[in-house]
């Protein structure tokens, strides 16, 4: 790789830690073409990034970013993954994790805070954005449907009033 290659990916890198909400290191020893064409196609379904990446340049890419606390994490054969949504790209690697050994979580960021492993585990767990805006529409939707069952409701009893009445005469 030459010194304008490194310079464009460092430059890559730097945007991809500048646009994600979270980002998670991962090791991946031993994972076959197929299994990281798989991953790779998992994260891609989750509008999430996934990189290997080379150490140093990495730490060089870190400079600056809101997550340069992590530059520790980047020993051996590492990994990013990485997303704008902050809980999506740990749940699809936890996932990944969890159906293959040859993948280990190390830690993550989540924008300035740093997350080990147990952290990014515990945010994994956690409902996206998506899932949360569904919810959200959900409750502000719900006071409008009750209100028109309730507007409903005295009219249909008022009329279940008049059927016993007539069935009783």
């Amino acid at each position: 790789m030459n010194r304008n290659q490194k310079t464009d990916l460092v430059k890559t890198l730097r945007n991809t830690f500048e646009d994600a909400a979270s980002v998670v290191v991962v090791h991946c020893i031993g994972l076959t073409v197929a299994e990281s064409t798989d991953l790779r196609n998992k994260m891609r379904n989750d509008d999430c990034l996934f990189k290997v990446t080379k150490n140093k340049l990495t730490r060089l890419a870190l400079k600056d970013t809101k997550y340069q606390h992590m530059d520790e994490m980047f020993i051996g054969p590492t990994a990013i993954g990485s997303s704008k949504d902050p809980v999506m790209a740990a749940k699809v690697l936890v996932n990944f994790a969890n159906e293959n050994e040859k993948l280990v979580i190390i830690g993550g960021g989540l924008e300035d805070k740093s997350l080990s492993k147990d952290d990014v585990v515990a945010l994994a767990k956690l409902p996206s954005l998506n899932d949360l805006r569904g919810k959200l529409v959900g409750l502000l939707q719900a006071p409008s449907s009750k209100i028109a069952r309730l507007t409903k409701e005295p009219a249909s009893k008022v009329l279940r009033t008049i059927s016993q009445k007539s069935q009783q005469q």
